[in-house]
């Protein structure tokens, strides 16, 4: 009985300590002004909730508080917004009143010259480099040529084999930027580059603790390795002296000597394009794959207007920007089901 007794006077007591924190944290951050919210545990936030649900979890707080919420997700206090118009506001008038941004816990990982992790004219400058790298002149004249020939080699051993599409198009998505970034010095790279950046991308979703066998641990050992590889890469690049014309090699030149980045901000600026495009491009191929399967007749049109422009062509010629202009039915923003 005494034992007993024990026990629920220990229940009882964890019960009001976890009620007492819960509501100390709400008070803490209960400020005029601030959308309406949870904040969840002390220090920890309600980042459990939003690593388990994921994209469940936005959509739950979404309906409970409306587009505009605060929540505090990976260590840091945050107001989520899922209002389109409120997000093209903010993008449109960076540095005149609220500014987006990642967590700190992300930006340890990503780098403190991030371009979102800085605003102002260091902003200014590291978005017109960017941009400049993706200008429409280099994506006709080089970017879809290379990826082109990068598809056509990542697919070359596909038949006759049961795939993993999910870890498939994450190498894709990977492996695509490198060679985009670093040409054909990305091949190696890439083993040991793909494990460190799997870790770099693993630390950036976790809880922000920077103890040994962590995910977040093992992402800021990510980062250390991967900056280390980059800067020997470049170290070598100026040995040599060689022009290589890929993103690294612009960035380099500071974009034809319009945007000058130092070495800690051209890294950055690889790891955010690394990063930006991987989940992005691997999830979205992975769901095409999917939908295409569940509707044979989109896959039947799609063969038809691929292999109608393949019939024009030699079988070693690779795609042009006419031949991507001339896909209506694969450029369509949706299909009649």
């Amino acid at each position: 009985m005494a034992i007993f007794t024990v026990i629920i006077g220990v229940v009882l007591g964890l019960c009001l300590l976890s009620t007492f924190l819960l509501r100390w944290n709400e008070m803490k951050y209960k400020k005029k002004g601030l959308p309406p919210g949870t904040m969840g545990w002390p220090l920890f936030g309600e980042t459990t909730d939003f690593l388990k649900q994921g994209p469940s979890f936005m959509k739950n707080q979404r309906a409970s508080y409306g587009s505009v919420f605060k929540s505090h997700i990976l260590g840091c206090p945050t107001i989520v917004s899922m209002d389109p118009e409120l997000n093209r506001f903010i993008l449109m008038n960076e540095g005149k009143g609220i500014l987006p941004g990642y967590p700190q816990s992300m930006l340890d990982i990503l780098g403190k010259s991030n371009i979102a992790a800085v605003h102002g004219s260091a902003h200014k400058n590291m978005r017109g480099a960017l941009l400049s790298l993706v200008s429409p002149s280099i994506i006709r004249e080089q970017i879809l040529s290379k990826i082109d020939e990068f598809m056509r080699s990542h697919l070359l051993n596909w038949n006759n084999q049961i795939i993993d599409i999910q870890e498939k198009t994450k190498e894709m998505a990977l492996l695509s930027s490198l060679r985009q970034i670093s040409g054909t010095e990305s091949s190696l790279l890439s083993k040991e580059f793909m494990r460190e950046f799997f870790n770099l991308v693993v630390g950036t979703l976790s809880l922000p603790i920077n103890l040994p066998n962590t995910n977040y641990h093992r992402g800021l050992q990510a980062r250390k390795n991967i900056v280390r590889m980059l800067e020997e890469l470049i170290d070598e690049r100026r040995r040599s002296q060689e022009t290589h014309k890929d993103m690294l090699g612009l960035l380099m030149s500071g974009v034809e000597n319009r945007y000058k980045l130092s070495d800690e901000e051209m890294i950055d600026q690889i790891i955010t394009i690394l990063y930006s495009g991987y989940e992005t491009v691997s999830t979205t191929s992975m769901m095409a794959v999917k939908y295409l399967h569940d509707h044979p007749r989109v896959l039947e049109e799609l063969r038809k207007e691929h292999l109608g422009i393949r019939e024009r062509k030699m079988a070693e010629d690779p795609l042009n920007w006419n031949d991507y202009k001339s896909m209506k039915f694969t450029r369509a923003v949706g299909f009649d089901f």
